[in-house]
This record gives structure tokens, C-alpha cells and sequence, in this order.
């Protein structure tokens, strides 16, 4: 498949803690609005899934989807590999232990679905009926490099509502569904987006989360 590369003030752009203009505050990005997806894929015999928040119907005649992966997941691999994905539109009564599931451990170190007889669409791929709302079965036409991310634009193959719940945002997984973090006293920051703490009294202007993968920008001093 065709592999475009983003030109440097583009990939520039991608980090917002790269950005020294003093009008730019970064917090203003948590304005544009997110869900919360489970995508998934398949190699051989192997599944994989992983929580994204980015993505987005780009054309409507005929149908084009855009799909957001860092690189460092390994699903991004598994796609660009195949060129093949599902895209699972969670609902607002996902528990927390689907997005822990998904987003908080590497398919690469462990097998999400093992012991699980899971539904498959006509792709072969897995998808998630009990939490959510519907799903459409994409095949890559062509991939964007930014850099840290790939961009994958997808023509949607086979596509289903199973569901009348809302869609969960990143806005509603952040306020009602995410446990509230509960830091012990101690000197150091914690992360705004998965709550993991970094100790010690001087966060370094080049530290990014180990979980979420976030730069500074998303710490606060607990």
C-alpha cells in the first residue's frame, strides 16, 4: 500500500511540548473532542486489540475512514502488515477493565483474548458485541507517516449498529468511568491521563509516561 511521509513542519507540529511559541498553551487540545474505540486485528492465527481515540469519517461519497495508531502499539505493525482492521465504537457502559484490558498492556507480551471464544465479522476479525455500540470492518488503501503516529485512510468493507447506548467519548471516560487516582503523600507528579506517578521533586522536560505515552505537558504536581 501506498506510505506518504508527513514533511517536517507537520511532524514538528505532532509534539506540543516541541512548541516554544509562549501563546500556545497546550492545555487548549484538550478541547477537540475524542472516543474511545477498540480496534482490532488479526495475523495468522494471531489476535490483537488496542484502544484508540482517533478516529474519523473523512468522505462521504464514497465512504473514507481515517485511523490514528502510535507506532510504539504493536497493532500498528499487525495493520500495516495486513491491511486489515475492525473498529469497535464502545459504549458509555464499558467498564473500566475493557479500556485496563486493551490499553494498558502490549499484545506483543501477552494474548488479550486467551480463553475467549470471541464473535468474528466476515473479515475474520474479532469484535466486541457485549460493550458495543456498532462496528465497521475497514481495509487500508493508504497510510500517512507523521512520525510517532500512522495515519491509515480506510474504505469500510462491512458495518453494523448492535446497539442504541451513546458512543463513549474521552471526555465521559475521564469523569465517569476512569477511577479517581488515589496517590499516597509523596514528592511527585502525577499524569492527568492515566494517573501514573512519577516520583521525585524535578520532572525532566524530556520525560514521557510510561503508560499513556504523554509528555510533560500532561503532569501535575501531586
Amino acid at each position: 500500500m501506498p506510505v506518504l511521509r508527513a514533511g517536517k513542519e507537520q511532524m514538528y507540529m505532532n509534539n506540543a511540548d516541541d512548541i516554544t511559541n509562549e501563546e500556545f498553551d497546550a492545555k487548549s487540545l484538550y478541547q477537540i473532542g475524542y472516543g474511545l474505540y477498540v480496534l482490532t486485528t488479526r495475523d495468522g492465527d494471531k489476535d490483537n486489540g488496542c484502544i484508540v481515540n482517533t478516529v474519523m469519517q473523512v468522505t462521504s461519497t464514497p465512504p473514507l475512514i481515517a485511523v490514528v495508531v502510535s507506532k510504539q502499539n504493536y497493532t500498528c505493525g499487525l495493520i500495516q502488515k495486513t491491511g486489515k482492521l475492525n473498529i469497535n465504537s464502545l459504549s458509555e457502559s464499558t467498564p473500566f477493565e475493557v479500556f485496563k484490558h486493551f490499553g494498558y498492556q502490549s499484545g506483543k507480551d501477552t494474548d488479550k483474548f486467551a480463553g475467549c471464544s470471541p464473535e468474528r465479522s466476515a473479515n475474520g476479525l474479532i469484535i466486541l458485541p457485549k460493550h458495543t455500540v456498532g462496528y465497521l470492518s475497514l481495509e487500508v488503501e493508504r497510510e500517512l507517516d507523521f512520525g510517532t503516529h500512522i495515519q491509515f485512510m480506510c474504505t469500510p468493507v462491512e458495518g453494523k449498529l448492535l446497539s442504541d447506548e451513546e458512543t463513549v467519548s474521552y471526555t465521559y471516560y475521564q469523569n465517569n468511568i476512569k477511577p479517581k487516582p488515589q496517590p499516597e503523600k509523596k514528592s511527585g507528579f502525577i499524569c492527568r491521563i492515566c494517573g501514573y506517578v512519577y516520583e521525585g521533586s524535578t520532572l525532566p522536560d524530556d520525560y514521557i509516561c510510561p503508560i499513556c505515552k504523554h509528555g510533560v505537558a500532561d503532569f501535575e504536581p501531586i
